[in-house]
């Protein structure tokens, strides 16, 4: 192997027997061998995705899909050939649309009355933290000037005080709450389309950090007619609304079935800075540079957090926080630490995802803990809603906290990384190139504090193996060795070579077992 790139590898019954070249691996080829000439091409680990939500993206793809709309015009023309081409659908549901497009990050209201004025539409902001909603949807759920703000989120309003039709975080339940349920078929789609999607960018393991009752029961489903072909843990939903009461329903949901696990629990403890609900511990700016006494929200009380992963913690879960904030990120440590005090080091893995602002006193303090950093690279740069809707509001000196990648590898801990997708790109190559690079191509903006800078080995293990530790399946995934499941790619060229081309890279096969779960069909792909 070179750079973690195998010239030959031969497989049986699933798992890899001989790794080497091709002398090497000439004896175990037999009359009925199938023999795969890569004609030079890369050979590699499958990638893993350490933090995603292929569910909800694939019920996205199978709705009212914005995610490939240019602007709010596009996003308007889509939505309207959506509502045209489903006249019989009650409510019109998606996401996908992006804050920048929208002065303020906050769409408005009569923006979709123009287009459907007659059904309620509910349309999930592409973070995931946030929708935009029309006056029917607000009428239907019986929201008005009256309607206080829910305690872990905020309606966007007009001057009268009516809801202005963005409602961030916790307000989007006060209207997703009344739309009909995904049916359990329409969830098995979900997760056939999310996992196709994930394939053919080369994911072959995963982490999904919302797995409610019935996305399990989705997951359970595929695995058991054996349609799961990624290996997936499931991160089973702490409700915020609940305490410790709900710790023993987790336990009893808690089992193995086929390749799917529900050994995690995801506890989001902050929103985005974007909207201004991630936890600060100091107050957001205004335009003009001044403090606002706004240092976003806790969902889960500080407290309680320490109470509930301890518990967490002691009945052998993994827990998997969401921190965007340097309060989140230091509520979510000091978590954890209480843990480890009560109840002893232990080999859950318990991990924090996003980490956009990481206070420098708590960088350390991840390897101290043997706490492993959850990384969503592709967010680490310059582009519009980093720069008009993130910086100017934390301030010069905060803005470069973020995403320390290079700061906590340097400091000893343990990296994973991942998508969070459908709030960005699934594909690991895009996300393994802003690591590396900390810039996303074609872009016209220099690189976002080149010092937290990954080196392409440590970004691709983060990919691989780093999640595949996070996942418990380091013994058999995240790298070409005798013994290990053949859960492989190969792609058209060897992205060690030329780090500023890495965008370039483009998959061709994917491999599960030494079966193919994908293969592009684009000549040029090959």
């Amino acid at each position: 192997m070179t750079n973690g790139i195998a010239q030959a590898v031969a497989v049986r019954d699933g798992r890899i027997i001989a790794v080497g070249a091709d002398a090497d691996i000439a004896p175990h080829i037999g009359e009925s061998t199938e023999v795969v000439d890569l004609a030079g091409r890369a050979l590699l680990p499958g990638f893993q995705d350490s933090h995603v939500h292929p569910v909800l993206a694939g019920l996205t793809m199978i709705r009212c899909d914005l995610h490939e709309a240019r602007d709010a015009d596009h996003a308007l023309e889509l939505i309207a050939a959506y509502a045209g081409a489903n006249p019989d659908e009650e409510w019109i549901g998606g996401g996908g649309w992006s804050m920048d497009w929208f002065p303020g990050g906050t769409p408005a209201r009569g923006l979709l009355d123009a287009i459907v004025p007659d059904r309620p539409i509910h349309l999930i902001n592409q973070d995931g933290h946030g929708a935009w909603v029309n006056t029917k949807a607000l009428e239907v759920c019986g929201l008005d000037a009256d309607t206080p703000d829910p305690q872990d989120g905020r309606i966007e309003r007009e001057p009268d005080g009516f809801p202005q039709g963005t409602l961030h975080e916790g307000a989007s339940n006060l209207v997703s709450g009344r739309m009909p349920e995904p049916s359990s078929a329409d969830l098995l789609r979900g997760l056939h389309a999310g996992q196709e999607r994930l394939h053919s960018v080369g994911v072959t393991a995963w982490q999904d950090a919302m797995v409610s009752p019935e996305v399990q029961q989705a997951y359970e489903s595929a695995a058991d007619a054996g349609t799961l072909t990624g290996r997936v843990v499931g991160a089973l939903w702490w409700d915020r609304e609940r305490g410790a009461e709900q710790i023993p329903e987790l336990v009893a949901r808690r089992r193995a079935t086929g390749r799917f696990r529900t050994t995690s629990v995801k506890i989001m403890q902050d929103g985005v800075a974007e909207n201004f609900t991630a936890a600060m511990t100091s107050s957001y700016l205004d335009g003009c540079g001044c403090g606002t006494g706004n240092h976003g929200l806790s969902f889960v009380d500080p407290v309680a957090l320490r109470d509930h992963v301890t518990g967490l913690d002691a009945e052998g879960f993994q827990v998997h926080i969401h921190a965007v904030g340097d309060r989140a990120a230091r509520e979510a440590l000091d978590a954890f630490a209480q843990a480890r005090e009560v109840n002893g080091a232990n080999d859950n893995r318990h991990h924090i995802a996003h980490l956009q602002v990481v206070h420098p006193d708590d960088v350390p303090r991840f390897a101290a803990l043997g706490i492993t950093a959850n990384m969503q690279p592709l967010w680490a740069a310059y582009e519009p809603a980093m720069n008009e809707l993130t910086i100017p509001f934390l301030g010069a000196e905060r803005a470069e906290w973020q995403y320390p990648f290079g700061d906590l590898h340097r400091t000893g801990a343990s990296l994973a990384a991942g998508s969070d997708w459908p709030v960005s790109s699934a594909d690991p190559l895009l996300g393994l190139h802003v690591a590396v690079n900390r810039s996303i191509p074609d872009e016209p903006y220099d690189v976002f504090f080149p010092a937290q800078c990954l080196d392409v080995t440590t970004a691709f293990t983060a990919y691989t193996l780093g999640t595949a530790r996070v996942n418990h399946l380091e013994s058999d995934t995240g790298t070409i060795e005798v013994g290990k499941y053949a859960d492989l790619i190969t792609l058209d060229r060897d992205p060690f070579t030329d780090p500023d081309r890495i965008l370039e890279t483009k998959v061709l096969a994917t491999y599960v077992e030494g079966a193919e779960v994908y293969r592009a069909s684009s000549p040029a792909h090959v």
